[in-house]
Formats: structure tokens, C-alpha cells, sequence
């Protein structure tokens, strides 16, 4: 500990131990009115009386694990997604001054980062990264943490914050809200280093106002896209470009929406004061001086300055611009329902599933992406159908005209992957040959690129690949000028990208640009569409219809799948090859098969402590994914149902997860001893 942190936790000491004058506030959301010093002063107090934090124990940054890090991810995915453009373009006006730009959920952890590679030991150990948590009930005083407890931006420079560790600091955050109000994010810039005075950051919250201000008014105008939307500013000439206010009407003429500001600024209207009042379910006319049926007279094709709309109780005026409900989007057969349901899941990637409601979950999201900008990673077991799935991903898309190229990086030899991927010229390197060759990526262009096990692409090769995602261009071996392509990059692996990225071998600024939305595939095993994967797999054959006799379908339930879909298939094709008179019996089925036990029998023995004694177990033979699994398990004591609780499975499940990695619990072996 150094001087100046001894001296700063001597200070937030004397803050929270003084006693304030009666009746001054300590918190809350008349923070705006107040001075910084009083805001800062208030969240110490907090962070002492009400989460009991101690301000003498400094704490490192809390980095969530990956799989904590997803859930997170996933609840607030389509929120992201609309904000990633405001984080990508404030991150280009903020990077050369050293600055990072988080966004994070309404708990505070970290759901997207953009930071220089060069820096991220640094930017990691300081907390300014991906899976960071940074609520004041955990960190104390920050930006983001203080930003949620008031709904105010702020900036909190060095010495505000709370623990000593975080003083080198200087994080700037303000508050994002969905259209009803709620808090729902935060957007943050943070530099490790800064001039002395907090004034050098002003320009820093300006700048997160703004971009908090279009990141919302982005998500408010695709959230109401079948609403009425009245857009409305006090000058004429920015009430098309760049409204300060955003209302949202129902048929019926009552508000369903607002922004923020329209939310503020109506609510002073009604002259109400404190907590800002609903505003949902409020006629558009108690407000207006209007009335509804004349909205048609503040299109857009009218001159901006005829469009002028007085507030009914001050008179004021303001320019209004009227959007109406966008006509539905029906693309054939797979149209959205009607405003307000889900879109239906087009049918390429419906014909995947046969009612298992993870992949359910997993097709529901991917429907909404098939027409997206964005890359897309799938996870999943050898032989779950990665390819099957990116396939179904292209045949969904606008793109289904194009071609689509499979690449499996783990088949192609480490010599020949460059010239196989990016194309040669002529004679460019030893064995070139004389003619020219395009490459795979060019071959995809207008189309979609598959890239198969991208965890075992060279290192080397992760850059160039970086140089395709973010320019849109490739040069081939030989060239001096790269040619434009337009694709849908979509890669899929079985390893933990994640631990691969912390191990050094894959680039992380890659791993970003290939995970615009993660979909993890449920293994064979956990699935509960057996039957009906059987039955499609023996009706697609040729031959005719063949039958299974229940002993036999029991025996394939009770079969541990390790290849997935692709043993299932190849199990299926030599069962239907063997049979006779088209009925499958428990002898037709592949030796490993028809002598199978089912998974939770062989989790039995394992649970018991049948197979290897306490002291021989050694956890480092593990699988990445087993140690994270062993970590859960010892952070809960062994409590099976804590755990299976915390990763979101049921224990019949985690006993599985246990039985693959051959992870059993101290309890169980000591009883097996015994």
C-alpha cells in the first residue's frame, strides 16, 4: 500500500464517519440537483452502512467466469446487439486518448468491451474487461456501480473512488433506459491513466451522454417499429435528423413508449416533481395540443417548420415528425405473426429440431439473426451438427443464393491452409503452379464462409482473417492488392475458445469479431428429441420404411452418443443394413451399442466411488471445461444442487457432466471407501 491509498482510505474513513446534518439525503434520484462532491460523499456512505464494505481492504477486480459471463451476455443479447454500432464508433473517437468503452447490464458486469490489445494484462487486472463486475456492492464506488444506484451519468475520477485499488482510475458512465423507463445498461469509458483534475474529463461525459442518448433512441425506434412514433424538437431543422424527444402511440392513441428525455420533459409538463411518473397508458391528446386524427398533418413530406405542436398545459412549442407503423415483413411463408409474437422459426432451421427446448431456445434466437450483419460462433460436441446448423443459418438467409463454403480448418494441412483460404497468383511461392488459384474466402463471396474447428487455425493466419472481418477484403498470396468480398463469416468449434484465448492461442480481437452471437448445441445425450431425430434419420433413407423394435429403441436411449448425431447416423445406416424384413432388433445395432449402459448408470459407479480411489484422483487431467466444472463443485462444498442451480441444469444433468469427466465427489469416494 502506498502513500496516496493510505491517505485516500484515511479520507473515505473521516467521509463515512462524520455525522451529516438531520435530514440530508444520503442517496437516490434527486442526485442531479446535488454537487459531485455531495454524490460521491453519499455512495461512500453506502458502500459503509448499507453493503458494509471496508474501505482499509483493497480488492482486486472481479472477473466472472465464461460460463457466468454468457448468462449474462444472453439476457441482455438483443439490447447488445443494437448497441454494439454506438460502442464501435464512440471506441474510434476515444482509443488514441487511451480510453476503454464498456457496456454493462443493469448488475454492473461487463457484456461488451472494445480496449487495446496491447494493454489488456493491464486493462484485465485493472477490471476495465469483458466479465467484470462493477456494481457498488461489490466494487464501491465507480462509475458504473454509482450510475445505477442514482440513474445519472457521472464521471468518477481517481480519489472518488471508494477502494484505494481503483484510484489510478478514471471512468465516466451513464445510465441507458429501455422505453417504459427502465434502467437497463450502462455505458461506460474508463482509462487506466489521467491528468490530476477531474475537469479533464468534461468532454469525456459529453461524450457518453450523446452516444447513451443514440444507443437508446436506436432501441427505442426498432422496439416500436408497429407503433405510431412522434418524434419531437425544439427546432425545426433537427426534428428529422436528430430528435431530443421519442413518443410512441398505440392505435388507440395512448402512449406504449417513450425516451428518457420525453420522459422527463412531459413529466415536468404535468408538474409533477421527485420520481418521474409513469407515462404508459397516457392519451397522446392530455398532452398535446392536439388531436390524434390530425397526426397526418406532421409527416415527414411537409416542410419541418409547418409541423409546429404546442404541450396542452404550457403552451410550449415544440416540431413534431410522424412516423406510422412500418408495414410487417413477411419474406414468403416465414412472415412474422403479427406485431408483438415471436418470429416464426423459417423452416431450414425449424427441420432441426424435433421439440427439445434448449435447441428450441437456440433456433428462436438464430431465426432472428439469419439476416444480421453480425459473425456467429457455434459451440458444440464432435458430431452435434455444427455444420448442419450453419447450413440451416444460410439456407434462412437473404444470402441462400449464394454459395456457401465449408472450410474445416483441423483437415487442411498447416502448409497449404493460407493458399486454400486466401488464393495465389501464379508462381508466388515453391509449388504454386502457373496458374492462378482463388481462394476459399473469395469462393464464398456473396454467400456464407463455414469455418469449421476455427480453434485450430494457425496463429499466424488469425491475423489475416482479422484483416477479411474488419475490411472486407482479401489478397491472395502474390498480390499487391487486395479484392473485395461480401460475406457471412459463420465459424464453429468444439474446443473452449475462451481458454484458448487465455492460453495465448487464438487472438483475442478475433475471437470478438467472430462472436457477434454465440449457439451452444446440446449433445446427443441431453436431448430430449430422440425419438423423433430416429425417426427422421430412418425415413430420409432410401430403401424404404424400415421399423424398431421397442427393445431396441430402448437400447439406443440408454446409449451414451460420445460421437453425437454423426454416430447416430452411422449407427442407424449399419442397423438398417443388417436387419431383416425392415425390422431392427437389439442384434442389429453395433456391438459398442447393443451392450451399452445408460448414462446414468454409468454415473452410478463414478458417484459411489467405484473406479479410482481418492488419493489417485488428480484434477488436472481434466478437460478445460471439467476444471470449470471442479471449480463449481469445490466453490459450493460439493452441493450438487447448488451447482446444478448456479449453471442453470438439472442434477440428472450435472450428474452426466460429472460422469464425462470422471469427476466424482469426496462424499460419495470416502462412503465407496468405505
Amino acid at each position: 500500500m502506498d502513500m496516496r491509498q493510505r491517505k485516500h482510505i484515511e479520507a473515505v474513513v473521516e467521509a463515512t464517519t462524520r455525522t451529516l446534518p438531520e435530514g440530508q439525503p444520503t442517496g437516490g434520484p434527486m442526485m442531479a440537483a446535488r454537487t459531485h462532491e455531495a454524490i460521491i460523499e453519499s455512495s461512500w456512505r453506502r458502500c459503509v452502512h448499507q453493503y458494509g464494505l471496508d474501505p482499509s481492504r483493497m480488492q482486486e477486480a472481479r472477473i466472472l467466469p465464461q460460463t457466468r459471463l454468457r448468462e449474462h451476455q444472453q439476457r441482455i443479447d438483443d439490447f447488445a446487439r443494437i448497441a454494439r454500432h454506438g460502442l464501435q464508433t464512440l471506441y474510434s473517437q476515444v482509443a488514441g486518448l487511451g480510453y476503454v468503452v464498456l457496456l454493462t447490464d443493469a448488475q454492473g458486469v461487463t457484456v461488451d468491451y472494445l480496449g487495446d490489445a496491447n494493454t489488456d494484462t493491464s486493462l484485465r487486472r485493472a477490471g476495465l474487461y469483458l466479465g467484470a463486475q462493477w456494481s457498488e456492492t461489490g466494487a464501491g464506488t465507480c462509475a458504473v456501480g454509482t450510475a445505477l444506484a442514482t440513474g445519472q451519468a457521472l464521471t468518477v475520477h481517481q480519489i472518488d473512488h471508494f477502494d484505494a485499488t481503483h484510484i489510478p482510475l478514471t471512468c465516466t458512465a451513464a445510465p441507458l433506459f429501455d422505453s417504459h423507463g427502465g434502467l437497463t445498461a450502462i455505458l461506460d469509458i474508463s482509462a487506466l491513466t489521467s491528468p490530476q483534475a477531474r475537469d479533464s474529463q468534461s468532454l469525456a461525459l459529453q461524450l457518453v451522454r450523446i452516444y447513451a442518448s443514440h444507443i437508446e433512441n436506436a432501441n427505442f425506434l426498432r422496439t416500436h417499429r408497429q407503433d405510431w412514433i412522434l418524434k419531437l424538437n425544439t427546432s425545426p431543422e433537427f426534428v428529422d435528423v436528430d430528435p431530443e424527444y421519442l413518443v410512441a402511440l398505440d392505435a388507440s392513441g395512448r402512449i406504449v413508449g417513450h425516451n428518457r428525455r420525453a420522459h422527463e420533459m412531459l413529466a415536468a409538463e404535468q408538474g409533477r416533481g421527485g420520481e418521474l411518473p409513469p407515462l404508459v397508458g397516457t392519451p397522446f391528446e392530455a398532452l398535446f395540443d392536439a388531436r390524434l386524427e390530425d397526426l397526418g398533418r406532421f409527416v415527414y413530406s411537409r416542410p419541418s417548420e409547418l409541423r409546429a405542436l404546442s404541450l396542452a398545459r404550457s403552451g410550449a412549442l415544440l416540431y413534431l415528425s410522424v412516423m406510422p407503423p412500418a408495414p410487417l415483413w413477411q419474406p414468403g411463408a416465414n412472415a412474422t405473426r403479427d406485431a408483438g409474437r415471436a418470429t416464426k422459426i423459417p423452416a431450414p432451421l425449424a427441420a432441426l429440431c424435433g421439440g427439445d427446448a434448449l435447441l428450441e431456445r437456440q433456433l428462436e434466437r438464430a431465426a432472428k439473426l439469419v439476416d444480421s450483419p453480425i459473425n456467429l460462433l457455434i459451440n458444440g460436441e464432435t458430431g452435434s451438427g455444427k455444420e448442419y446448423f450453419a447450413k440451416a443459418l444460410h439456407q434462412a438467409s437473404a444470402r441462400r443464393g449464394g454459395p456457401f463454403v465449408a472450410v474445416n480448418c483441423a483437415a487442411i494441412p498447416e502448409t497449404l491452409i493460407e493458399s486454400e483460404l486466401f488464393g495465389h497468383l501464379p508462381n508466388s511461392f515453391s509449388g504454386a503452379g502457373p496458374k492462378a488459384k482463388r481462394g476459399l474466402i473469395q469462393e464464398a463471396d456473396g454467400g456464407t464462409l463455414f469455418l469449421d474447428e476455427i480453434g485450430d487455425m494457425p496463429r499466424e493466419l488469425q491475423s489475416r482473417l482479422l484483416r477479411v472481418l474488419a475490411e472486407g477484403e482479401v489478397l491472395s498470396i502474390g498480390a499487391s492488392r487486395p479484392v473485395s468480398v461480401d460475406l457471412r463469416v459463420v465459424s464453429a468449434t468444439h474446443h473452449s475458445l475462451d481458454e484458448l484465448v487465455e492460453s495465448g492461442r487464438f487472438r483475442e480481437d478475433l475471437y470478438y469479431r467472430l462472436n457477434g452471437a454465440r449457439f451452444a448445441l446440446p449433445p446427443l445425450r441431453e436431448r430430449t428429441d430422440l425419438d423423433w431425430l430416429i425417426q427422421k434419420l430412418l425415413a430420409d433413407a432410401p430403401g424404404g420404411a424400415v421399423a424398431l423394435s421397442p427393445a431396441a429403441r430402448e437400447r439406443l436411449h440408454r446409449h451414451r452418443w460420445p460421437g453425437n448425431l454423426r454416430e447416430l447416423c452411422n449407427v442407424l445406416r449399419y442397423a438398417r443394413a443388417v436387419c431383416s424384413d425392415g425390422h431392427i432388433e437389439v442384434d442389429d445395432l453395433p456391438e459398442n451399442v447393443s451392450a451399452s449402459v445408460s448414462v446414468s448408470e454409468a454415473a452410478a459407479p463414478a458417484l459411489q466411488g467405484a473406479s479410482v480411489a481418492h488419493e489417485e484422483f488428480d484434477p488436472h487431467l481434466l478437460s478445460p471445461e471439467g476444471m470449470l466444472l471442479m471449480q463449481y463443485l469445490r466453490a459450493a462444498s460439493w452441493n450438487l444442487s447448488a451447482v446444478a442451480r448456479q449453471i442453470g441444469v438439472s442434477r440428472m444433468t450435472l450428474y452426466r457432466r460429472m460422469a464425462r469427466y470422471g469427476i466424482r465427489s469426496p462424499n460419495q469416494r470416502d462412503a465407496g471407501a468405505h
